[in-house]
């Protein structure tokens, strides 16, 4: 059931003109990820005047005992395709224990 594996992608930092940090795509870390359940989550479709957009997602599963570094900024790349994370990442606590039982969340990518 955990048999799958994704790319977490983060972008690094950088310092714009106003001496902000903002986030920087252009040299990203990649972590691969392993021990995952990656089911179909929502489909819709949106027409107007401008443009047909598609918005696919899939809710994520770490296995059992994981907990792997996944934040709401990241990008996962999975089956040939980007994703955004939607919403915060869910830490499940383990029932006996204060260690994490398995995370989740829900990832989109939208087209069109």
């Amino acid at each position: 059931m955990f048999n799958q594996t994704a790319v977490r992608v983060r972008a690094g930092t950088k310092t714009d003109r106003g001496g902000n940090t903002i986030p920087d795509w252009s040299n990203p870390n990649r972590l691969t990820v392993s021990g995952l359940n990656i089911q179909p989550n929502a489909q819709s479709e949106k027409v107007d005047e401008q443009r047909d957009a598609t918005i696919t997602g899939y809710r994520v599963q770490s296995a059992e005992g994981t907990a792997p570094d996944i934040k709401a900024s990241d990008r996962i790349e999975w089956n040939g395709q980007t994703f955004e994370v939607e919403g915060e990442v869910a830490s499940w606590p383990d029932l006996f224990t204060d260690a994490t039982h398995h995370i989740e969340f829900a990832m989109v990518r939208a087209t069109g």
